[in-house]
Formats: C-alpha cells, sequence, structure tokens
C-alpha cells in the first residue's frame, strides 16, 4: 500500500510557493477578496463601531437604571412593612427612614456619587387598618450615557411608593 504525501505549503516541491504565501484570502463562496474590498469592510466597521458601542452601553446603562428603581421598590416597601408591624410602641419616622437607608446602601448602584435617596412618610403610627404610605426617591446619576442624559434633561428622577395598612 503506497500513499503520496504533499508537500507542505512554501516547499520547494509545492506549486507555485511564492505565489501562495501572496495570495489574497478566499471568501466562503471561493472568490478571492481583493485588498480594496478588505480596506472597505474596515472602513465600514470603523463607521458601525460607535453605534455599536453606543447601543451595548445603552443596554448596560439601562439595566442598572432599572436595577436601581427596582431597588428603591423594595427600600419603600421595607420601609412600610417596618411601619407596620404590630409592637409597641410603633416605629417612629426616624426608624423607618434608617430601614429604607440601610437596605439601599446595601443594594443602589450608585456609581460612587453621594446622591442619597430621599424618604417620605405619611401615616406613621396609626390605628389598626389605616394606611402607611412611604415614598422613595433617588436622583440616578448614571455611568456615562446617563450623566449625558442627565446634563441635557434634567436629573433622573427613580420613585417608588408603598401604602401599607397598619397592623
Amino acid at each position: 500500500m503506497s500513499h503520496t504525501t504533499r508537500p507542505f505549503a512554501g516547499h520547494a516541491a509545492s506549486k507555485s510557493s511564492a505565489a501562495s504565501r501572496h495570495a489574497p484570502a478566499l471568501h466562503a463562496s471561493g472568490r478571492r477578496r481583493s485588498r480594496r474590498q478588505a480596506g472597505v469592510a474596515a472602513v465600514e466597521f470603523a463607521l458601525i463601531l460607535p453605534l455599536l458601542l453606543l447601543l451595548i452601553f445603552g443596554t448596560v446603562e439601562l439595566g442598572i437604571a432599572l436595577y436601581d428603581k427596582a431597588v428603591i421598590t423594595n427600600a419603600s416597601r421595607e420601609g412600610a412593612r417596618a411601619g407596620i408591624v404590630l409592637k409597641s410602641p410603633k416605629p417612629t419616622s426616624a426608624d423607618i427612614k434608617n430601614v429604607v437607608q440601610n437596605y439601599t446602601s446595601s443594594f443602589l448602584v450608585t456609581f460612587g456619587t453621594a446622591n442619597t435617596p430621599t424618604v417620605t412618610q405619611t401615616g406613621q403610627g396609626g390605628a389598626f387598618g389605616t394606611p402607611l404610605s412611604v415614598t422613595v426617591s433617588y436622583q440616578y446619576a448614571g455611568l456615562g450615557l446617563g450623566a449625558m442624559l442627565s446634563a441635557v434633561t434634567g436629573p433622573i428622577t427613580l420613585t417608588a411608593t408603598t401604602v401599607m395598612n397598619n397592623e
């Protein structure tokens, strides 16, 4: 049984070693791509890259803003829940604010800004069945796109309100 061996590229026995080293790349269809077409592809990529990066970073920024909105919603719920529980004496406004501040300081993405959420409540310390409302507001700073958008449109304020009845 005999088998033939092919010479490797650049070997003296190969067909045209000099031509194969300088040949343009082949497309999937088998056609050769010229240098001009490769240059056009590079220019097209350079034109599309900023839009692609804007889309990617915008998606990340939106995700962080939605996460922060969920955090302040949960913080307002935690504050309302702390204020309505049946215990004596009823939690004070400062107690409810501390619950909200502790929650947001643990979970809120702030990018190092000094923005702290504002906590407003109504109906604290009421009788059984009376409503307690806790509102949390936070000025979203953003990382890059959010900061630029805030400079143009004004601050982006995320707000969440929870209303629960006293126990």
